[in-house]
């Protein structure tokens, strides 16, 4: 797509596109499906997922707009940001794998937790599995990387009471879950 105003015959920046509705709603409309689809194809076709990406693409590029310096063509400049977004998800997804690992593994140490057999292991995985996502991060942060609340708030974006508040209801719901799993 050229960056051009309708009804203009000069190139318009990205800045301007996005402040006239007709010209932003061209450009969103016309670069969304190549976007998606480049998405889609990467990430398993998992439709949900690509659905989020697409959309984190184009509110960075929002933010960026001013950076686009029209070298490339619009659409492999969104493009390079979805590919960014999408890295971002799956590293995002292994460190949570990986620390999820070690959290687990970490209280199967004899020295450190009273959970001993495979069984357990299986039923504190599972009581993490029915955490949020939210509630997960808190607590492997908490403990297993033993930030302060501070630093918590801090990485998640909020308050310090917030974040302590957010930890104590992490830690309610896998007390609640690992005794529904170990009373069953």
């Amino acid at each position: 797509m050229t960056l051009a105003a309708p009804g203009d015959a000069r190139p318009a920046s990205l800045a301007d596109i996005v402040e006239d509705d007709a010209a932003f709603r061209e450009w969103y409309e016309t670069t969304l499906p190549r976007v998606y689809r480049y998405l889609l194809a990467r990430c398993d076709h998992d439709v949900a997922l690509a659905e989020e990406l697409t959309q984190q693409t184009f509110v960075e590029a929002i933010h960026r707009r001013r950076q686009f310096d029209g070298r490339s063509e619009i659409a492999t400049w969104l493009i390079a940001i979805g590919r960014n977004k999408l890295i971002d998800h799956y590293r995002r997804l292994d460190r949570d794998r990986r620390r999820h690992l070690k959290l687990v593994s970490s209280w199967t140490d004899a020295s450190e937790a009273p959970w001993q057999t495979s069984e357990d292991r299986a039923e504190v995985a599972a009581a993490l599995a029915h955490l949020t996502g939210e509630q997960r991060l808190v607590l492997m942060l908490r403990y297993f990387d033993a930030l302060p609340v501070r630093e918590i708030a801090r990485l998640i974006g909020r308050s310090d009471s917030a974040a302590d508040s957010l930890l104590f209801r992490a830690r309610e719901a896998f007390r609640r879950a690992y005794r529904g799993q170990t009373d069953a």
